[in-house]
Formats: structure tokens, sequence, C-alpha cells
């Protein structure tokens, strides 16, 4: 009878303790190429560095670009999960700053904007890094625009995600009818929340520290 009861209590010590939380961060920056947008990077390239800066070792990061078709590893233009010796990790961050520096500097702008692609590419692979905190920051007008054939009528899981909508510049439609801006950007919202997620617009990008 005593074993039965040391055994109860063993049984129900290890259920009483909670599953260790991960604490590192994920974050995946997806970056408009398209149309005029494009004119936009060399701002991006300031958000990449800002957020190389505040991340660190253990934590994971990503950078990909939204063109045609968005759900491809080969979109993915640097990616790192930074070692925990400070000294590596910033060797890391510095071959990802020159990664992303080669892009833009001769990246040629996409003729397609295909933003949820792009997310469902970055839901998956913070998804498999196991990170604590989960950010996605989109760097685009949030207009998307898909080639034909292209489906892209399905639920994004963003339950555990912070989405923020970064620089999201107005276009010339805006400006006779900025319904549609502000309709371009509730779309979104709605994608995100009902899903699980957060969303978020952030377009004076000093208040950075707050998202990350």
């Amino acid at each position: 009878m005593k074993r039965l009861v040391v055994l109860s209590c063993v049984l129900l010590a290890a259920c009483s303790q909670s599953a260790p939380v991960a604490r590192n961060n994920g974050v995946y920056l997806l970056l408009d190429t398209s149309g005029t947008y494009r004119a936009e990077l060399n701002k991006a390239q300031d958000v990449i560095l800002y957020t190389l800066s505040k991340l660190e070792p253990a934590d994971s990061f990503a950078v990909a670009r939204i063109d045609t078709g968005s759900f491809t590893e080969k979109n993915i233009i640097a990616k790192a999960t930074f070692d925990e010796r400070p000294s590596a990790a910033n060797a890391q961050k510095r071959v990802f700053a020159e990664k992303v520096k080669d892009f833009i500097s001769r990246s040629n702008a996409s003729q397609y904007t295909d933003i949820t692609g792009g997310l469902l590419q970055a839901v998956e692979f913070l998804n498999e890094k196991h990170t604590g905190r989960k950010t996605i920051l989109i760097f685009s007008d949030m207009d998307q625009d898909l080639q034909k054939g292209y489906v892209r009528d399905f639920q994004v899981p963003f339950k555990g995600f912070q989405v923020v909508a970064l620089n999201v510049t107005k276009l010339r439609k805006d400006n006779y009818d900025p319904r549609e801006y502000l309709a371009r950007l509730d779309h979104w919202k709605e994608e995100v929340e009902k899903s699980g997620g957060q969303f978020r617009v952030v377009n004076d990008l000093d208040r950075l520290d707050g998202v990350l």
C-alpha cells in the first residue's frame, strides 16, 4: 500500500511540472519586390540591420522575397539560427547582412505579389524552428496580385503568431479613394485574427522597439 502511495505522489509531481517554455525568438521578414515598391527596399535593409542587432544567440531569423509564387525555399534570401557563442553569432549576422545587401543591390522587380504564399512559408519555417515567440514582418503595400492559375483561397494557421505590416505605402488608386487602403488593411487583419494570430500596422519605423 505504501508503495502505491509513493508511486502516486511521484506521478502527480511529474504531471504538475509544466513543459519547458521556449524563450527564443523567431522572426521572418517578407520583402515585397513588385512594381514601384522595390524602391522601398533600402528602408527594408535598415529594418533588417536593426532586427539583427536585437536578436540574441539561439534566436532564428529569415528574410524572403515576395514575388509571383512565394511559397518556396528559393524565395529565402538569408536565414540563420544564431550560435550561443556571441562571437560566432556576430559572424553569422555579418554574413546575413552581406547576403541581404547583395540581394537588394541586384534584385529585379517582380510582376506579381503572392503575399499569402509568403505568409504560409513564414509560418512553416518558424514552426519548424520551434521558437517561443513567432513574428512575421511584411515590408509591403499589402496589395496582393496573383498570376492566373495560382490558388490562395485558404486559411493560413496564424495561432501563436504576431504579424506586423511595415511601411504600408499608399497606392495611386488609394489617393482617389482612401477607403481602398483601409479595406486592404482590414482584409489582412481579418485573415490573421480569424485563425488566432495578432495583426498590427507600423508605418513609423522608429517604433520598431515595440515589435521586437
